[in-house]
């Protein structure tokens, strides 16, 4: 396949990031929400980006309007129609992944590789919620996704080798490196990753350490460019949950079970830097 136009569905933090890598490697983007000031938000974030690399001296001023110029806006799915993949990036509950890629489905050809930002779920289910599942992969960009060189390439149960080697040229056109990862919860980073988390909020819960010490015995201690509790609130704390009870119920194992501290701020709505605190206050 001659890849040229993408899709990207959702227009938040991680969809405006993939949105801008992949038209800073020279593809036809349409991203596409269902509120035009969402869209036009993640407008203003991904030119806010690239003065940065202009700033830089990494990126020119004319390749900073050619990247935006390869961008377009919809919040209509029929615009999808001539798109050859498409990854969507919704917020992670499986009720609205599952409708999303039906409406994508609709719209897009029978050869459209469909592609889900998931983190958690399972790649066999959802593509078993598309017509060709054999034509679905997972594509799991981290945060800040222009920042970061990984993506994760998960394959389902159904997924064709041709998905998966269209999936790894993408990654490499992007400037990415890609892990292959078979269709666990959690994947590979994240199934390492959340656990830690989740035992640094159980040290923290204990009264072992503070959240300082906790951060900084890691940092200095392990080499980790951030701490465990300065990294859930980066990721999000409602997320990190999110993670953990996809682990508890997918692997049916209770050393997968949510610190009751991570519940209970989640449900006071402490959710880390996107609502101004978590196990650190932002302003």
């Amino acid at each position: 396949m001659d890849l040229q136009n993408i899709g990207v569905i959702g227009a938040g933090t991680m969809g405006n990031g993939i949105a801008q890598v992949c038209a800073q490697a020279g593809f036809n983007v349409i991203l596409l929400d269902i509120s035009e000031s969402a869209l036009q938000k993640a407008l203003a974030t991904v030119s806010k980006n690239l003065d940065r690399q202009v700033a830089k001296d990494t990126l020119s001023e004319t390749q900073k309007q050619a990247t935006l110029a390869r961008i377009s806006t919809s919040t209509d799915y029929s615009s999808l129609q001539a798109v050859q993949l498409v990854i969507e990036a919704a917020t992670e509950n499986l009720d609205l992944k599952l409708r999303v890629l039906q409406q994508i489905a609709a719209q897009v050809g029978s050869e459209c590789v469909i592609a889900s930002n998931t983190s958690s779920l399972s790649i066999t289910q959802l593509a078993a919620s598309v017509s060709q599942p054999e034509r679905f992969i997972g594509l799991h960009f981290f945060n800040p996704v222009p920042v970061m060189g990984l993506i994760e390439v998960i394959r389902g149960l159904q997924t064709s080798d041709a998905t998966h080697a269209l999936a790894l040229e993408m990654a490499t056109t992007l400037g990415k490196t890609a892990i292959t990862a078979g269709n666990r919860p959690g994947f590979v980073v994240n199934r390492i990753l959340v656990p830690m988390i989740n035992e640094a909020i159980l040290v923290f819960q204990e009264g072992l350490a503070s959240v300082e010490d906790i951060d900084a015995g890691m940092r200095l201690g392990c080499n980790q460019p951030i701490g465990p509790l300065a990294l859930a609130d980066l990721i999000g704390l409602d997320t990190v949950l999110a993670i953990l009870e996809a682990f508890y119920d997918g692997f049916n194992d209770s050393k997968y079970r949510p610190a009751p501290l991570l519940k209970e701020m989640v449900a006071a709505g402490y959710l880390g830097r996107k609502s101004g605190r978590g196990f650190h206050a932002y302003a």
